[in-house]
């Protein structure tokens, strides 16, 4: 087989940083994520640039690397994005209220790059910011990939438009090398939203450099490409080069690394049933073959993926054991339970109130601000906890949300650790000192007010008792409702 079939594809990428909004919602979510983005950009961009999917190995090349950030306040770290081969752009404030011209710099650049006679595969742009949307979409119709790293929170029409979004916890994952970071990866033909055969589809995912996914590309191009040649691939296909492709080995590595993709790629345990069909998208003849002789789906599964973690209990998950745990896995028995008693609490309280997490305008709120849909009980539940862990230990989002996470579980609270994550980050958003003692109400209070905020940015009108009944859901109970 021709060398060149087993080398990693090269994507033509540009990058846009909005120095600014990364930074500064950084600082309020992880110090340490924010000073390592800061200082080392080099490291970030190059655990950006190499990974593996359906189709093997990829490398991306970032032809164009730009940062806008005002000189002002952060001319300092300018020196580290031009050391790491960014071109950096000044964009001073121009206006009393601080408002600087890096969104006007940045548009302009990437509508240049799009009209560049350089093809470029795919944007990424890190930002929050929801004003680029009409970009996003006009790379989108160009028949571009988008790849969004959003800081902090994204308004949902900012995320929907673009191919992959990275999220905070990703990212922040990435800078700081916990939680098994799930890292940029390349996109996959006529997948996610990419219509087009030719065009790059959904990127995937790979572990730090070091685990067993892709290994980190050395900083030079060729070098980069060799070394992200992934070994299982590479060596039966030399020895019997007419009949390597359609080999066990060559053809099982296709879907392993699609499910790798979907489950390391996601926000939350996947059922079986999605990452089977990823698998069968992957190579449609697998299930054929009896799936290897494994006979099903979940076995093949146990058997091939052996660092995922399995559930084959109704309707089964898989899901990565670095980032979750079975407490993350979906409970609607557990939930339904847990909103029974609380009904049965109201109705012998005398109560005549709606139960919290079945109303409609709760059920609005989840779906258009993606607050986590817990039930009263388990917001208080939560944010008592919270505030327990705060009294004995020093805050660290990693620890302090996995601590939160069993405390919650060992009083029969299941509550997973990616809507834990939520409200701490909504928490630091909203200026809550957490290195201090808050009390629950304390806690509650300020998460009340981020999520009545949320709800404002997604342009749900509310009325005064839309407020109340709100805020009585998600503070748990623990602020007081002003009289009617």
């Amino acid at each position: 087989m021709d060398a060149r079939a087993l080398a990693p594809r090269r994507l033509r990428s540009a990058m846009f940083v909005d120095f600014d909004n990364v930074y500064s919602l950084l600082q309020r979510l992880d110090a340490d994520a924010a000073k390592l983005f800061a200082e080392d950009p080099a490291r970030w961009v190059t655990e950006l640039t190499s990974g593996t999917d359906q189709d093997g190995a990829f490398t991306r090349r970032f032809l164009v690397q730009k940062c806008y950030l005002n000189p002002a306040p952060y001319s300092r770290y300018r020196p580290n994005f031009t050391r790491a081969g960014f071109q950096v752009v000044d964009c001073p404030s121009l206006t009393q209220q601080g408002k600087s011209s890096a969104d006007i710099n940045l548009v302009l650049d990437a509508m240049d790059a799009l009209a560049s006679t350089t093809r470029f595969d795919e944007f990424v742009f890190l930002s929050a910011d929801a004003d680029f949307t009409p970009l996003v979409i006009r790379c989108r119709a160009a028949d571009r990939q988008v790849t969004i790293v959003t800081p902090g929170p994204a308004a949902a029409a900012y995320r929907a438009v673009a191919d992959t979004v990275l999220s905070a916890d990703m990212f922040i994952g990435l800078l700081t090398g916990s939680d098994a970071a799930t890292i940029l990866d390349s996109p996959a033909p006529g997948t996610s939203g990419s219509p087009s055969p030719a065009t790059p589809g959904t990127p995937t995912t790979s572990d730090t450099p070091g685990t067993s996914g892709s290994p980190a590309p050395d900083a030079s191009g060729p070098a980069a490409t060799a070394a992200a040649i992934p070994t299982a691939s590479a060596e039966p296909a030399p020895a019997t080069p007419p009949v390597a492709p359609a080999t066990p080995p060559v053809r099982s590595e296709v879907p392993v690394a699609a499910v790798h993709h979907l489950v390391r790629s996601a926000d939350r345990p996947v059922a079986l049933a999605a990452a089977a069909a990823e698998a069968l998208r992957a190579d449609p003849t697998l299930r054929e073959r009896g799936w290897d002789g494994a006979g099903t789906f979940a076995a093949w599964l146990q058997r091939s993926v052996t660092d995922l973690a399995v559930d084959t209990r109704k309707p089964g998950y898989v899901w990565d054991p670095a980032r979750f745990q079975e407490s993350d896995l979906p409970q609607p028995a557990a939930d339904e339970q847990q909103i029974a008693a609380t009904a049965a609490g109201a109705l012998a309280a005398g109560s005549d109130q709606r139960v919290p997490g079945l109303t409609e305008l709760q059920r609005r709120v989840v779906a258009l601000t993606e607050t986590p849909g817990l039930a009263q009980a388990g917001y208080r539940c939560l944010l008592e906890q919270l505030d327990f862990d705060l009294a004995l230990h020093p805050f660290s989002r990693n620890e302090t949300s996995k601590r939160v996470r069993d405390a919650c579980a060992k009083v029969d609270v299941p509550i997973g650790r990616a809507a834990i994550n939520f409200v701490i980050n909504g928490l630091l958003l909203a200026g809550a000192g957490l290195d201090g003692e808050p009390s629950a109400e304390e806690l509650a209070a300020v998460w009340t007010d981020n999520v009545l905020g949320l709800c404002r940015g997604a342009r749900i009108e509310l009325s005064a008792a839309d407020v109340a009944e709100i805020t009585e859901w998600v503070s748990g109970g623990l602020v007081a409702l002003d009289p009617v």
